[in-house]
């Protein structure tokens, strides 16, 4: 069975939008577009390459898809990171765009919680879901990610998107690697790992 892996930079507190530029995700007014790159190391670009090499394919809601749709085919060849975006195979979820005419896109018909049940019994390697965070919320409600693979920045900005969201599903996480690059970015990825539980002291 194919796994579902959630791959998104976030915050200290926990924001997701627009971490690549300002013009990215300009929603609801948000004004701290491009904040990870100045809060970001070589050892982060290393550890999200690696997070692409156990995976074939990409699940993209309709925004992400068409940020990447209008940057990666036409960027710098020479970055090694262009082919891989351009050659892995891309589903798209959503309800309003009728076609995908990005390389190796797919876009998936009907209800996507079944749609992606669908696909986590197909053939292939993990699925990363990359940004996305309408879809990755659906995902989650309904048990379909397998896993987490986060990096999280040393700023804070109080405002914007955020992964785990109001009325985000209670959820015990196991972690499955986690460390600190010399920046003080955390990487790390967890599992989910049943309800949490609860005690007191």
């Amino acid at each position: 069975m194919r796994e579902i892996i959630v791959c998104t930079f976030l915050t200290l507190d926990g924001v997701m939008q627009a971490p690549g530029g300002p013009d990215e995700d300009p929603h609801s007014g948000f004004p701290h577009g491009g904040w990870q790159k100045p809060a970001s190391d070589e050892e982060v670009g290393a550890a999200i390459a690696a997070w692409y090499e156990p995976s074939d394919a990409m699940l993209l809601g309709r925004r992400t898809y068409e940020i990447f749709a209008s940057y990666w085919p036409t960027a710098d060849p020479g970055n090694p990171f262009t082919h891989r975006m351009n050659s892995m195979h891309k589903y798209v979820a959503s309800r309003t765009l009728a076609s995908v005419e990005w390389e190796n896109s797919t876009l998936l018909e009907g209800d996507v919680v079944d749609a992606v049940r669908k696909l986590k019994t197909s053939d292939g390697g993990a699925v990363n879901v990359v940004g996305s965070g309408d879809l990755a919320q659906t995902l989650m409600r309904h048990d379909l990610v397998d896993e987490y693979r986060l990096t999280i920045h040393p700023v804070v900005i109080g405002t914007g998107k955020r992964l785990f969201a109001g009325g985000a599903i209670p959820t015990a996480l196991k972690p499955v690697s986690v460390s600190a690059t010399k920046g003080g970015t955390v990487v790390g990825a967890w599992r989910p790992n049943g309800k949490p539980s609860y005690d007191s002291y």
